[in-house]
């Protein structure tokens, strides 16, 4: 199975996990890491790598940020690379939470992590919109 790390500012990304829990029961190799005000990226490093030896049996590992060109995203993207050899890693910014409820469906049958990272990016455009109001004249 692939899994999954949602990381971000503040307490949002453990927020976005409780959410999952509460929508799809708690599933498994899916890990928040919260980026504290308090934190250097050095501590967000590190507890991005806590978070992947965690799910080192995964297939792969998908890593939602809570948006582009942040500190987050930055950590997520230079792991990446620096452990490429290590393992499989996609990064993807600006998540929300039904990509996530989604992604974490889909991977139970989508087993290629790039396949996967590029559904739940396909996802998360579905679930931004902007309401528009229908008079159905009654």
């Amino acid at each position: 199975m692939i899994g999954i790390v949602v990381t971000g500012h503040g307490k949002l990304p453990s927020g976005m996990v409780s959410a999952v829990n509460l929508i799809a029961g708690r599933p498994k190799y899916f890990i928040g890491v919260d980026y504290a005000q308090e934190d250097t990226t050095d501590d967000l490093e590190y507890n991005l790598k806590t978070a992947f030896r965690e799910l080192g049996e995964c297939e792969g590992i998908l890593i939602f940020t809570d948006m582009a060109d942040a500190a987050p995203y930055i950590t997520a993207v230079q792991l990446k690379e620096k452990l490429k050899d290590k393992y499989a890693l996609e990064v993807i910014s600006g998540c929300n939470l039904g990509m996530l409820v989604q992604t974490n469906m889909a991977r139970g049958y989508v087993k290629d992590l790039t396949a996967l990272a590029s559904m739940a990016v396909d996802e998360g455009r579905k679930q931004v919109m902007l309401y528009e109001y229908e008079d159905n004249g009654e």
